[in-house]
Formats: structure tokens, C-alpha cells, sequence
């Protein structure tokens, strides 16, 4: 039987082709859109971890999506937070969402206390502001974007000299002294976000506590962030889950319709065959699992076809544009794998029935 199914694969090449590169299409699809995503996503929450710091306080009614809130309460808010038991450093950040070219956070720090939360920032080339129309930018963007010390760019329609180039991996991939980005959306004296450093990471739960009972700050959104990072998954993203639902479906109707164009086709053609094979003997199970494998097979090509080209698609977009993340895991290539193999052979079921009700006289007098 197998030898007969690569047979009447490799008899019709040009359908067998349409057919694997059609479910390495949709496979594609799901590991590259999916997986880019989850990486950026999975590239915010690692960058998150990189800042080092144990707690994370947020205004009231903060979304917990950086940069969704700008800078709504005073800095001084982190006075009354270092005064608390634990509390070793806090350090306040004001973000602004620019939209230009790509979205992204951009940090207003103030250099010393930001850099006591976790390990000091990495240069790669240059080093600390030097005045307040410097920025430091990460080393993922220096690279897509060609970018070295000395160079002017843009922020906020605002021109900064790059002062250095740090490593990436510390919130942001740009960074302005903090009295900047205030000046720049109006909010001087005020902050967006503090980051906590505690003597000891245990006391994480207990700080929170102490944060949440200081007079005026209860409806603070006051977080470890070990509970902080937990929320930062796709379920959390408003519309995330949706949009990765919407491209399972997408994919899962293209690998339907395809297999189904293809094998309802292949059923056409081959009458005769089919004809021929009953009158043989094969029972209506013999003739749907001849079709079934077929389909099996072509879908087997087409999800290592698909597995390949997103492996190498995923190398090519990192090198030509760093900043962004795509992950192409084994449990994506499982969930891509299952997807496309229910999507082939529900497309099959049909032509296989066809083919296994056809009545063996009129078969073999088809034309």
C-alpha cells in the first residue's frame, strides 16, 4: 500500500507540490505571526527582569501594560516608599509611548538610583549623559538602525545626541534623563512607575503589604515582581489571545481547503483505480485509508517544509531587525503540527468517502 500512495504522490508532482506547500504556508504562518507575538512579548517580560528590581509600585488604576499610563503622580511618592522597612533603593521612571516607525516605551531614569536596583548598565560604546539632550539607547537598536555614539536621532520630535550604547536587557531600549521626558510631556515633578530594591527579595510580599497601608497610597497598584512578570502573558494582553485565535483558524480553513481541492481532484482522476482495487477486493475501509495516508503524507512534507522555512525566516528577521523577538519553540511546532494534520484530513474526509461509496461496475466503465 505504501509503495502505491508515494506512487500516486509522485505521479502528479505538480498537485503533491501545491499540496505541501500550501500546509508549509500554513504552519508558517502560525510559527512566525504567533511566534513573533510571544516574543515580544516574552523579549518585554525578560527585559522587565533585567531592571533587577523586587517590587513594582504603579499609580491607582494603572494598566499593568508599560506605558499605557504616562506619569500621574508626584516623584515624591518615592520618599515616603524608602522610608519603609526593607526598602534598600527606589527609583522612579516616567514612560511615554512613542509611535513612530514602531511602538515603544521610552524611559525618563534617573542614572544612579535606576542603576542601584540591579546591575549598572553595560557600555558598549560611550558611556553616561552628559547633558540633558543625551540618550542611551541598547545595542539592539544601535544595530537595526545602523546607529553609533555621536549620531543625532529623534525621540518624541525631539533631537538627542547618543550619549552611549548599552547592553540590551534593562526595560527600554532608549533612555533620557528623567527631568527630560518630564519636561517633554509636561509633567515635571511627577513620575510613571517606582521600582523597588529590597535588602532581601523574600520581603517582597511584605513590602507590598506596607506600601498598600501608608495613608493615600491603598489604591496603589502594588506588585512583587515575580506577580508582576506572571501577569505579562498573552491571556493578560487585551486582544493578544484573539488575534493568535483569529491566525489558528486562518491557517487551519487554508490547510481545509486545500487538501480537500487536492484530494476531492485526486478521487476525480483516479475512478478507475478505485475501480479496479474494488473489484480486487479492497473494502470501503482499504480505500479510505489509502486517501487518509496520502493526505497523512503531504501533510507530513508540508509541516517540515513549514518547520524549516520559519527556523530560517526566524534567523533572517533577528538579524535584519533586532529589536524584534520571534520564538519558534517545540510547543508552537507541536501546536502547528496538530493544527495542520486536523486540517488536512478533515479536508480529506469528504473525498475519502466519495471514494470509498463508489460502485465498482460504474468505476470501471468511467472514462
Amino acid at each position: 500500500m505504501n509503495k502505491m500512495i508515494v506512487a500516486n504522490l509522485v505521479h502528479r508532482p505538480i498537485r503533491s507540490l501545491i499540496s505541501i506547500v500550501a500546509i508549509a504556508l500554513e504552519v508558517t504562518l502560525i510559527l512566525l505571526i504567533v511566534g513573533l507575538s510571544v516574543g515580544m512579548l516574552t523579549d518585554a517580560r525578560d527585559r522587565q527582569a533585567g531592571i533587577g528590581a523586587d517590587v513594582i509600585v504603579q499609580p491607582p488604576n494603572s494598566s499593568f501594560i508599560q506605558g499605557l499610563s504616562s506619569a500621574p503622580v508626584p516623584i515624591k511618592v518615592g520618599d515616603i516608599i524608602r522610608r519603609l522597612p526593607h526598602v534598600a533603593q527606589v527609583s522612579p521612571v516616567i514612560t511615554m509611548v512613542s509611535t513612530v516607525g514602531t511602538v515603544e516605551v521610552i524611559y525618563g531614569i534617573d542614572l544612579k538610583s535606576f542603576e542601584a536596583l540591579g546591575s549598572p548598565f553595560r557600555y558598549i560604546e560611550g558611556g553616561p549623559f552628559q547633558t540633558a539632550q543625551d540618550v542611551l539607547v541598547d545595542d539592539y537598536f544601535a544595530r537595526a538602525q545602523h546607529a553609533k555614539v555621536g549620531d543625532t536621532i529623534t525621540i518624541l520630535n525631539h533631537k538627542f545626541r547618543i550619549a552611549g550604547i548599552v547592553e540590551h536587557g534593562k526595560g527600554a531600549r532608549k533612555f533620557l534623563p528623567i527631568t527630560t521626558l518630564q519636561e517633554i510631556n509636561g509633567s515635571q515633578g511627577k513620575a510613571s512607575v517606582f521600582y523597588v530594591k529590597l535588602d532581601d527579595p523574600a520581603s517582597s510580599d511584605e513590602v507590598v503589604k506596607e506600601v498598600r497601608s501608608v495613608p493615600g497610597m491603598e489604591q496603589y497598584a502594588v506588585r512583587s515582581m515575580r506577580e508582576y512578570l506572571s501577569m505579562m502573558t498573552p491571556a493578560n494582553y487585551p486582544g493578544l489571545s484573539s488575534f493568535i485565535d483569529v491566525v489558528i483558524w486562518i491557517s487551519l480553513i487554508i490547510g481545509f481547503i486545500v487538501i480537500f481541492q487536492a484530494m476531492y481532484t485526486a478521487v476525480m482522476e483516479r475512478t478507475r483505480e478505485i475501480g479496479i482495487l474494488k473489484s480486487l477486493g479492497a473494502s470501503k475501509f482499504y480505500i479510505v485509508n489509502v486517501i487518509l495516508r496520502e493526505t497523512v503524507l503531504l501533510a507530513i512534507a508540508g509541516i517540515l517544509v513549514g518547520i524549516i522555512f520559519s527556523l530560517i525566516a526566524r534567523e533572517g528577521i533577528h538579524h535584519r531587525l533586532p529589536t524584534l523577538n520571534v520564538i519558534v519553540n517545540l510547543e508552537w511546532i507541536l501546536k502547528a503540527t496538530g493544527i495542520a494534520v486536523v486540517g488536512a484530513i478533515a479536508g480529506a474526509l469528504y473525498p475519502a468517502y466519495k471514494a470509498a461509496q463508489k460502485d465498482p461496475i460504474d468505476a470501471l466503465a468511467y472514462e
